[in-house]
């Protein structure tokens, strides 16, 4: 029997799966286990980098850095360097093959499903490669683990941390956060590109008079300072539409607040219609914040 059964790999911060080895086994404990998986992680960012939960039969070994993880169900006969040796091989494949802008705009369970392949490849070799041929990599990894040993947790601690008690009394949790955010629109990329297109010239000009600024006197100070925090609050705006934030709204407000009188402190820099243009943008990428909610969450599909 192979020691190595399933694997996946999974967005830390929310528990989103990314990709997943075909499932092979289905007897009722083997399915508990992979049940539990997904509980755990839903929790990984509460745990250090490596961690493993026991059980009679399977194990659950994990491995995280940065924002991926990954996550593997071995038989208890698997020694604990080889399924992380294993895990941490999967973590490469799987952070060259995809960059992080992909990673962490990833909306839908098993976005990189493609990625399969390859998690089974790597698994089968390490189920079927003797433990001599891969020495050397197990002994760097058994130093590793003397150094830093990782978490260990039981699979009854998942049902407990999920809200079960032995398997029957339910205690209340708060669900896990979700922040997946709805789609963009038309009318945001609209917005992105005119805001990001007002950074730039705030930048230009703030950069241009400071550098033509030999005797620099207050109003001129004054002048570049105009430039460069609207060229912020428009860099900070378009990351408060794209990404989750909380207490948007207040956040969005001293952002339109900054550059409203960062353009009216540029009256005699700018003529009137250029300032109309800036505090336009503004409103506009300011309603396209607000309008722009939350994603509800998505059920899991399994694999």
């Amino acid at each position: 029997m192979s020691m190595i059964l399933f694997a996946c790999v999974v967005r830390v911060r929310d528990g989103l799966p990314l990709s997943a080895s075909t499932d092979f086994y289905h007897t009722q404990d083997f399915l508990e286990c992979r049940r539990r998986l997904k509980t755990l992680a839903l929790r990984l960012a509460q745990y250090p980098g490596r961690g493993s939960a026991e059980g009679c039969d399977f194990n659950i070994h994990f491995s995280s850095l940065r924002d991926v993880a990954c996550m593997a169900i071995c038989s208890r006969q698997c020694p604990v360097a080889m399924a992380f040796s294993f895990l941490e091989t999967v973590w490469w494949e799987f952070t060259a093959s995809y960059d992080t802008t992909c990673i962490g705009l990833a909306s839908r369970p098993y976005a990189f499903l493609e990625f399969d392949s390859i998690i089974q490849n790597v698994k089968w070799h390490f189920n079927h490669v003797s433990s001599i041929q891969m020495e050397s990599s197990l002994e760097k990894i058994q130093e590793e683990l003397e150094f830093q040993p990782p978490v260990v947790l039981t699979l009854e601690d998942t049902d407990v941390a999920n809200g079960l008690m032995n398997g029957h009394t339910q205690i209340h949790l708060e669900p896990a956060p979700n922040f997946r955010m709805e789609p963009v629109t038309a009318l945001g990329v609209l917005s992105l590109i005119l805001n990001i297109m007002c950074a730039a010239l705030n930048l230009i000009r703030g950069i241009h008079l400071a550098e033509h600024s030999l005797q620099v006197v207050h109003e001129e100070i004054g002048n570049i300072l105009a430039f460069l925090i609207p060229f912020v609050a428009c860099i900070f705006q378009c990351y408060l539409y794209l990404f989750y934030s909380p207490a948007r709204t207040m956040k969005v407000v001293f952002l339109l607040l900054f550059i409203c009188l960062g353009n009216m402190y540029l009256h005699g820099l700018r003529n009137v219609w250029q300032i109309l243009f800036h505090i336009a943008v503004a409103f506009l990428s300011s309603y396209q914040i607000l309008t722009r909610q939350l994603q509800e969450k998505q059920s899991d599909c399994g694999v």
